[in-house]
Protein backbone atom coordinates (compact mmCIF):
# COMPACT_ATOMS: atom_id res chain seq x y z
CA UNK A 1 0.00 0.00 0.00
CA UNK A 2 2.93 2.62 -0.95
CA UNK A 3 3.97 3.14 3.07
CA UNK A 4 6.67 4.96 3.59
CA UNK A 5 8.61 6.44 6.53
CA UNK A 6 10.01 10.07 6.05
CA UNK A 7 12.22 9.27 9.37
CA UNK A 8 15.89 7.96 9.31
CA UNK A 9 16.08 6.07 12.16
CA UNK A 10 19.54 5.51 13.31
CA UNK A 11 21.37 2.96 16.11
CA UNK A 12 24.19 3.49 17.82
CA UNK A 13 26.28 0.17 17.17
CA UNK A 14 29.34 -0.95 19.29
CA UNK A 15 31.22 -4.85 18.85
CA UNK A 16 30.91 -5.20 22.50
CA UNK A 17 27.35 -4.56 21.94
CA UNK A 18 24.82 -3.39 24.56
CA UNK A 19 24.83 -4.12 28.42
CA UNK A 20 21.16 -4.82 28.43
CA UNK A 21 19.45 -7.98 29.37
CA UNK A 22 15.75 -7.28 28.50
CA UNK A 23 13.78 -10.28 27.39
CA UNK A 24 12.05 -9.28 24.37
CA UNK A 25 14.96 -7.59 22.45
CA UNK A 26 17.04 -8.18 19.42
CA UNK A 27 20.05 -6.44 20.75
CA UNK A 28 20.26 -8.44 24.38
CA UNK A 29 23.09 -9.73 25.48
CA UNK A 30 21.60 -12.85 26.39
CA UNK A 31 20.76 -13.92 22.49
CA UNK A 32 23.23 -15.64 20.90
CA UNK A 33 25.11 -14.52 18.13
CA UNK A 34 27.61 -12.02 17.26
CA UNK A 35 26.77 -8.59 18.21
CA UNK A 36 26.85 -7.00 14.99
CA UNK A 37 24.81 -9.49 13.18
CA UNK A 38 21.90 -8.99 15.51
CA UNK A 39 18.35 -7.95 14.08
CA UNK A 40 17.00 -4.73 16.11
CA UNK A 41 12.64 -5.21 15.76
CA UNK A 42 13.56 -8.02 13.87
CA UNK A 43 15.45 -6.57 11.07
CA UNK A 44 18.88 -6.20 10.04
CA UNK A 45 21.05 -2.48 10.81
CA UNK A 46 23.76 -1.82 8.43
CA UNK A 47 26.63 -0.54 9.47
CA UNK A 48 27.41 2.82 7.58
CA UNK A 49 29.74 5.39 8.48
CA UNK A 50 28.02 8.85 9.76
CA UNK A 51 29.58 11.00 6.90
CA UNK A 52 27.70 8.74 4.76
CA UNK A 53 24.45 8.73 6.00
CA UNK A 54 24.59 12.87 6.37
CA UNK A 55 25.94 12.50 2.26
CA UNK A 56 22.61 10.16 1.51
CA UNK A 57 20.41 12.57 3.88
CA UNK A 58 21.42 15.21 1.56
CA UNK A 59 20.50 13.90 -1.57
CA UNK A 60 17.25 13.00 -0.37
CA UNK A 61 16.47 16.30 1.61
CA UNK A 62 13.46 17.13 0.48
CA UNK A 63 11.81 13.40 1.69
CA UNK A 64 13.32 13.29 5.19
CA UNK A 65 11.09 14.60 8.00
CA UNK A 66 13.02 13.79 11.05
CA UNK A 67 15.90 11.80 11.98
CA UNK A 68 16.03 9.50 14.94
CA UNK A 69 19.26 8.70 16.95
CA UNK A 70 19.00 5.30 19.74
CA UNK A 71 21.31 5.10 21.77
CA UNK A 72 22.08 1.42 23.83
CA UNK A 73 22.81 0.61 27.14
CA UNK A 74 26.60 1.83 27.04
CA UNK A 75 29.06 4.31 29.01
CA UNK A 76 30.52 6.03 26.14
CA UNK A 77 27.12 5.64 24.18
CA UNK A 78 26.46 9.25 26.17
CA UNK A 79 29.37 10.32 24.79
CA UNK A 80 29.43 9.06 21.29
CA UNK A 81 25.67 10.09 21.48
CA UNK A 82 26.53 14.06 21.80
CA UNK A 83 29.00 14.21 19.23
CA UNK A 84 26.85 12.73 16.56
CA UNK A 85 23.84 15.11 17.59
CA UNK A 86 26.49 17.84 17.05
CA UNK A 87 27.41 16.58 13.38
CA UNK A 88 23.95 15.93 12.31
CA UNK A 89 22.51 19.21 13.41
CA UNK A 90 26.06 21.09 11.84
CA UNK A 91 24.68 19.89 8.56
CA UNK A 92 21.38 19.00 8.39
CA UNK A 93 18.55 21.44 9.07
CA UNK A 94 16.13 18.54 9.94
CA UNK A 95 14.49 17.86 13.24
CA UNK A 96 16.17 15.66 15.66
CA UNK A 97 15.00 12.94 17.94
CA UNK A 98 17.23 11.35 20.70
CA UNK A 99 15.62 7.37 21.92
CA UNK A 100 17.80 7.60 25.20
CA UNK A 101 19.10 5.37 27.91
CA UNK A 102 18.09 6.35 31.43
CA UNK A 103 20.53 4.37 33.01
CA UNK A 104 23.34 5.79 32.07
CA UNK A 105 22.36 9.49 32.02
CA UNK A 106 22.39 12.26 34.32
CA UNK A 107 19.87 15.50 33.97
CA UNK A 108 22.93 17.50 32.73
CA UNK A 109 23.28 15.41 30.08
CA UNK A 110 19.99 15.42 29.20
CA UNK A 111 20.95 19.64 29.04
CA UNK A 112 23.47 19.14 27.05
CA UNK A 113 21.57 16.80 24.27
CA UNK A 114 18.95 19.84 24.00
CA UNK A 115 21.49 22.73 24.11
CA UNK A 116 22.65 20.81 21.20
CA UNK A 117 19.87 20.66 19.04
CA UNK A 118 17.78 17.07 20.50
CA UNK A 119 14.13 18.90 19.74
CA UNK A 120 12.32 15.72 21.07
CA UNK A 121 13.38 13.46 23.93
CA UNK A 122 12.33 9.41 24.07
CA UNK A 123 12.29 6.63 26.81
CA UNK A 124 11.60 3.42 26.15
CA UNK A 125 9.79 2.52 29.35
CA UNK A 126 7.82 -0.80 27.60
CA UNK A 127 6.19 -2.47 30.33
CA UNK A 128 2.94 -1.30 31.80
CA UNK A 129 3.85 -2.27 35.51
CA UNK A 130 7.03 -2.50 38.37
CA UNK A 131 6.74 -6.14 37.94
CA UNK A 132 6.70 -6.73 34.56
CA UNK A 133 9.73 -4.10 34.35
CA UNK A 134 11.61 -6.13 36.79
CA UNK A 135 10.77 -9.23 34.97
CA UNK A 136 11.69 -8.12 31.46
CA UNK A 137 14.22 -5.54 31.95
CA UNK A 138 15.48 -5.29 35.53
CA UNK A 139 16.41 -7.84 38.38
CA UNK A 140 14.79 -10.97 37.27
CA UNK A 141 17.08 -10.96 34.21
CA UNK A 142 19.68 -9.45 35.63
CA UNK A 143 19.59 -6.86 33.71
CA UNK A 144 20.82 -3.25 34.66
CA UNK A 145 17.89 -0.73 34.24
CA UNK A 146 15.64 -0.01 36.98
CA UNK A 147 11.85 1.02 37.07
CA UNK A 148 12.05 4.06 39.58
CA UNK A 149 14.90 5.45 37.58
CA UNK A 150 13.18 5.65 34.24
CA UNK A 151 10.68 7.27 35.85
CA UNK A 152 12.41 10.11 37.56
CA UNK A 153 14.11 10.61 33.85
CA UNK A 154 10.99 11.39 32.61
CA UNK A 155 10.30 13.96 34.85
CA UNK A 156 13.26 15.28 34.14
CA UNK A 157 13.07 15.16 30.73
CA UNK A 158 9.74 17.24 30.66
CA UNK A 159 11.74 19.83 32.72
CA UNK A 160 14.70 20.15 30.23
CA UNK A 161 12.56 19.73 26.82
CA UNK A 162 9.12 20.88 27.84
CA UNK A 163 5.57 19.83 27.83
CA UNK A 164 4.83 17.44 24.89
CA UNK A 165 8.15 17.01 24.07
CA UNK A 166 9.04 13.97 25.55
CA UNK A 167 8.04 10.52 24.08
CA UNK A 168 7.44 7.27 26.24
CA UNK A 169 7.41 3.72 24.38
CA UNK A 170 5.05 1.21 25.98
CA UNK A 171 5.17 -2.07 24.33
CA UNK A 172 1.13 -3.93 24.49
CA UNK A 173 1.36 -7.44 25.43
CA UNK A 174 4.06 -8.23 27.74
CA UNK A 175 1.82 -9.93 30.48
CA UNK A 176 -0.24 -6.77 31.34
CA UNK A 177 -3.75 -5.76 31.70
CA UNK A 178 -5.46 -3.35 29.10
CA UNK A 179 -6.40 -1.78 32.98
CA UNK A 180 -2.79 -1.35 33.86
CA UNK A 181 -1.44 -0.14 30.47
CA UNK A 182 -4.40 2.63 30.16
CA UNK A 183 -3.89 4.28 33.87
CA UNK A 184 0.18 4.03 32.68
CA UNK A 185 -0.65 6.03 29.56
CA UNK A 186 -2.40 8.23 31.71
CA UNK A 187 0.42 8.72 34.21
CA UNK A 188 2.56 9.48 30.84
CA UNK A 189 0.08 11.67 30.13
CA UNK A 190 0.28 13.93 33.49
CA UNK A 191 3.71 13.91 33.73
CA UNK A 192 3.08 16.13 30.62
CA UNK A 193 4.68 13.52 28.08
CA UNK A 194 3.01 11.21 25.23
CA UNK A 195 3.14 7.93 24.84
CA UNK A 196 4.42 6.35 21.48
CA UNK A 197 2.40 2.75 21.42
CA UNK A 198 3.61 -0.83 20.30
CA UNK A 199 2.64 -4.11 20.24
CA UNK A 200 4.88 -7.42 21.32
CA UNK A 201 6.19 -9.29 18.67
CA UNK A 202 8.83 -11.98 19.45
CA UNK A 203 12.13 -11.29 18.35
CA UNK A 204 13.59 -14.68 17.08
CA UNK A 205 16.20 -16.42 20.10
CA UNK A 206 15.32 -13.62 22.40
CA UNK A 207 13.98 -14.90 25.84
CA UNK A 208 10.57 -14.16 24.81
CA UNK A 209 10.96 -16.07 21.37
CA UNK A 210 7.83 -17.86 22.02
CA UNK A 211 5.49 -15.20 23.97
CA UNK A 212 2.40 -14.46 21.44
CA UNK A 213 1.52 -11.19 20.54
CA UNK A 214 -1.31 -9.67 22.36
CA UNK A 215 -4.72 -10.37 21.21
CA UNK A 216 -5.49 -7.89 17.98
CA UNK A 217 -8.50 -6.75 20.20
CA UNK A 218 -6.70 -5.85 22.98
CA UNK A 219 -4.01 -3.63 21.01
CA UNK A 220 -7.55 -2.33 19.08
CA UNK A 221 -9.00 -0.82 22.80
CA UNK A 222 -5.93 0.34 23.81
CA UNK A 223 -4.94 2.45 21.04
CA UNK A 224 -7.82 4.09 21.38
CA UNK A 225 -6.95 4.34 24.84
CA UNK A 226 -3.93 6.09 24.40
CA UNK A 227 -5.55 8.55 21.59
CA UNK A 228 -8.33 9.45 24.05
CA UNK A 229 -6.15 10.26 26.98
CA UNK A 230 -3.45 12.33 25.09
CA UNK A 231 -5.64 14.22 23.52
CA UNK A 232 -7.19 15.36 26.64
CA UNK A 233 -10.88 13.63 25.77
CA UNK A 234 -11.07 11.15 28.46
CA UNK A 235 -9.25 10.53 31.75
CA UNK A 236 -8.48 6.60 32.83
CA UNK A 237 -10.15 6.84 35.96
CA UNK A 238 -13.70 7.06 34.07
CA UNK A 239 -12.70 4.01 32.10
CA UNK A 240 -14.80 1.01 32.95
CA UNK A 241 -12.76 -2.51 32.97
CA UNK A 242 -14.73 -6.05 33.67
CA UNK A 243 -12.66 -8.06 36.14
CA UNK A 244 -10.09 -9.50 34.38
CA UNK A 245 -9.23 -5.16 33.57
CA UNK A 246 -10.53 -5.58 29.97
CA UNK A 247 -11.91 -2.07 28.96
CA UNK A 248 -15.76 -2.46 28.31
CA UNK A 249 -16.58 1.69 28.68
CA UNK A 250 -14.26 4.44 27.22
CA UNK A 251 -16.34 6.63 29.82
CA UNK A 252 -17.30 9.15 26.66
CA UNK A 253 -20.50 9.72 24.79
CA UNK A 254 -21.27 7.08 21.94
CA UNK A 255 -21.70 9.11 19.50
CA UNK A 256 -18.66 11.11 19.96
CA UNK A 257 -16.25 7.97 20.38
CA UNK A 258 -17.63 6.50 16.99
CA UNK A 259 -16.82 9.78 15.24
CA UNK A 260 -13.44 9.41 16.61
CA UNK A 261 -13.10 5.67 15.62
CA UNK A 262 -14.60 6.45 12.24
CA UNK A 263 -11.61 9.14 11.85
CA UNK A 264 -9.10 6.41 12.39
CA UNK A 265 -6.21 8.22 13.99
CA UNK A 266 -6.31 6.04 17.11
CA UNK A 267 -4.91 3.66 14.94
CA UNK A 268 -2.02 5.35 13.35
CA UNK A 269 1.90 5.32 14.50
CA UNK A 270 2.10 7.32 17.63
CA UNK A 271 5.59 8.79 17.19
CA UNK A 272 7.66 11.93 17.18
CA UNK A 273 6.01 14.36 14.49
CA UNK A 274 7.00 16.05 11.27
CA UNK A 275 7.70 20.25 11.67
CA UNK A 276 4.20 20.36 10.45
CA UNK A 277 3.12 18.24 13.36
CA UNK A 278 2.16 14.86 11.49
CA UNK A 279 3.78 11.98 12.61
CA UNK A 280 7.33 11.63 10.81
CA UNK A 281 8.20 8.50 12.72
CA UNK A 282 5.32 6.12 11.50
CA UNK A 283 7.77 3.03 11.48
CA UNK A 284 5.77 1.23 8.77
CA UNK A 285 5.36 -2.69 9.78
CA UNK A 286 7.60 -2.30 12.77
CA UNK A 287 5.44 -4.52 14.90
CA UNK A 288 3.17 -6.27 12.28
CA UNK A 289 3.52 -8.12 8.91
CA UNK A 290 1.71 -6.55 6.15
CA UNK A 291 -1.34 -7.36 5.25
CA UNK A 292 -4.97 -6.92 6.60
CA UNK A 293 -4.00 -7.06 10.51
CA UNK A 294 -2.11 -3.50 10.72
CA UNK A 295 -1.31 -3.30 13.91
CA UNK A 296 0.11 0.69 13.74
CA UNK A 297 -1.25 2.20 10.64
CA UNK A 298 1.75 4.03 8.55
CA UNK A 299 -1.15 6.20 6.39
CA UNK A 300 -5.11 7.09 7.87
CA UNK A 301 -6.99 3.91 7.74
CA UNK A 302 -9.30 3.30 4.73
CA UNK A 303 -12.72 2.69 4.52
CA UNK A 304 -12.40 -0.86 4.29
CA UNK A 305 -10.11 -0.57 7.62
CA UNK A 306 -12.39 1.13 9.62
CA UNK A 307 -15.30 -1.51 9.27
CA UNK A 308 -12.43 -4.44 10.42
CA UNK A 309 -11.41 -2.04 13.52
CA UNK A 310 -14.78 -1.65 14.76
CA UNK A 311 -15.17 -5.38 14.72
CA UNK A 312 -11.84 -5.96 16.54
CA UNK A 313 -12.30 -3.38 19.12
CA UNK A 314 -15.48 -6.08 20.01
Amino acid sequence: RNAKSPCINLLLTYDSGCIGSCAYCGLSKKRPGQYTKKSFIRVDWPIYSLSRIIEQIKKKNHRVKRICLSMITKRKAVRDSLLIIKRLKSELEIPLSLLATPTILKKQNLIGFKANGVEMFGIAVDTATKDLFEKHRGKKVKGPHRWRYYWQTIEEAVEVFGPGMVGVHLIVGLGETEEEMAKTIQRVHDLRASTHLFSFFPESDSLLAQHPQPPIGQYRRIQLARYLIDEGIAHAQNFHFDQKGKIVDFGIETGKLEEIINAGRPFMTSGCPDKNGEVACNRPYANSLPGPQIRNFPFLPEPEDIERIKSELT
